[in-house]
């Protein structure tokens, strides 16, 4: 039997929904302990400068394993 790390990162993937990443977690024997959003960046040009704009998020859920009972 292998053995299982006590937490690990889930990222929801972008053709995916949060539903079905939370279902993957559950899956794999985790539970949501976390959610973090991070904006995702891309440079766009303006008047001649390289300007950041917000493109989308990263949703990133942090699961601890579940007890076996």
């Amino acid at each position: 039997m292998t053995k299982q790390v006590s937490k690990k990162k889930f990222e929801v993937l972008p053709e995916e929904t949060i539903s079905d990443c939370l279902a993957r977690m559950e899956a794999e024997g985790y539970v949501p302990s976390r959610r973090t959003e991070e904006p995702v960046f891309r440079e766009v040009m303006k008047d001649g400068k390289s300007v950041p704009e917000v493109w989308g998020r990263k949703i990133v859920f942090e699961g601890k394993l579940q007890i076996q009972k």
